[in-house]
């Protein structure tokens, strides 16, 4: 009996070993954070329930999100397995903003980055409560800003204040940090993010034109981000975007969506 007892328990100590060292998802190892299981305990069901309202499963495969300065909104979209496009799951106020309209060139110019992006970074530790990293500058901006006074750590985050960065205040990044968390544990590692001055469609651009009449380079800059945003608004479906020497982004048919 005593054997049979030490035999016991040698085995349930191998099985705990062996489950104790099995890889951990992305979610998991993010919900090791505080603030990132308050996300999980108090949003998970009212975005479950969301996504359901909207015939998108859950929790999301792929996520993408767009960002309008002067309408101070953050669109967050999932994919519809079923549809083969993107669908709309919420739009969240942006509370604050800095600098004007138009691309950030250089580090301390207090500008949003306006242009193509994707999150890079998740931090559950913020100092903003929770925070999501965008990759600026991306190849573009290196092209086109100022050489080597670029800056950094643009973020998507909680709080109210900014001085370049996406502020939602802390109970919506609660909803698009853990919506982003299981999209990346899915297998969506680069989740897009586009950031436009407006929503560019004829009439804004018209608008953008007279209000910016002896600015060719913003203007030829915002008809570059205009293809890419048409492109969406006209089939729900993301581009593969690359950039060309110049700086300028190239839009092409993606094989995924």
């Amino acid at each position: 009996m005593k054997l049979y007892l030490i035999a016991s328990l040698s085995f349930a100590m191998i099985a705990f070993a062996c489950r104790s060292t099995e890889p951990q998802s992305f979610k998991q190892k993010q919900q090791r954070y505080p603030r990132v299981r308050a996300a999980f305990a108090e949003k998970d069901s009212q975005l479950r329930s969301l996504f359901a309202d909207h015939g998108i499963p859950y929790p999301p495969q792929k996520l993408f999100i767009q960002v309008f300065k002067q309408e101070k909104i953050l669109e967050v979209w999932a994919f519809s397995t079923s549809d083969a496009v993107f669908k709309l799951v919420k739009r969240y106020a942006i509370c604050r903003t800095s600098g004007n309209l138009g691309p950030k060139r250089r580090e301390g110019d207090l500008q949003i980055p306006e242009g193509f992006y994707h999150i890079d970074r998740f931090n559950p530790k913020s100092n903003f409560y929770l925070s999501l990293g965008i990759n600026y500058p991306n190849q573009a901006d290196k092209i086109l800003g100022k050489k080597g006074e670029l800056g950094g750590d643009i973020f998507i985050h909680g709080g109210c204040v900014t001085i370049g960065c996406v502020p939602i205040t802390d109970e919506c990044i609660k909803e698009v940090y853990w919506l982003a968390v299981q999209a990346k544990s899915n297998g969506h590692s680069k989740i897009p993010v586009h950031i436009f001055p407006t929503k560019l469609d004829d009439r804004t651009m018209t608008r953008l034109k007279n209000t910016f009449p002896n600015n060719d380079t913003l203007i030829n800059f915002w008809k570059n981000l205009k293809i890419g945003y048409n492109w969406f608004e006209q089939s729900q479906k993301l581009p593969m975007i690359s950039i060309n020497r110049d700086g300028t982004y190239q839009f092409s048919d993606s094989s995924e969506e």
